[in-house]
């Protein structure tokens, strides 16, 4: 009998797909080592609608229009989040460090849908190489609890990045 092969329309569809392990896993391991990398470095886009911004407003016990003017930014792709210029690089506004050096979220529980679906972000997920190469930056990428190919794609069609 031979092997069964697996069919599939992507790359982490498969077997082991970023060959790390020999387990025949399908799926992709995650878990955020709050290093703080996907919310600092050269400036960008925290993209939000105006649901996540109420939500975040109410967060800080501050009005929509304060927080607008306060913590956003118009862009060419939409209003973000503003940044703060640090060590590390451009910060998103709500990014806070503990005396540890970890990365903690001041609006955690309210945080925009884009800070909540990373990794399993399209740009990162259109190639092994992609992947492959924000893991070099990210620590909890290809570590910790394996997510399943459903739960990836349910979550990167989440957003369009």
């Amino acid at each position: 009998m031979s092997p069964k092969i697996h069919e599939s329309s992507e790359w982490f569809d498969q077997p082991d797909p970023t060959g790390q392990t020999d387990t025949g896993e399908i799926g992709l391991r995650f878990e955020c080592t709050q290093c703080g990398k996907c919310c600092t470095g050269p400036t960008g886009f925290v993209l939000f609608t105006d649901t996540e911004a109420a939500a975040m407003a109410k967060d800080l016990g501050i009005t929509i229009d304060d927080f607008m003017k306060a913590h956003t930014r118009k862009t060419i792709v939409g209003q973000s989040l503003k940044e703060t210029v640090t060590k590390h690089g451009y910060d998103c506004v709500f990014l806070a460090r503990d005396e540890q050096g970890k990365a903690l979220c001041t609006v955690y529980k309210t945080r925009p849908e884009q800070c909540r679906t990373w990794p399993f972000w399209r740009s990162n997920l259109d190639s092994l190489e992609s992947w492959k190469e924000e893991a070099e930056d990210c620590p909890g990428m290809d570590t910790g609890p394996l997510h399943t190919t459903k739960h990836i794609r349910l979550t990167r069609d989440r957003v369009d990045i």
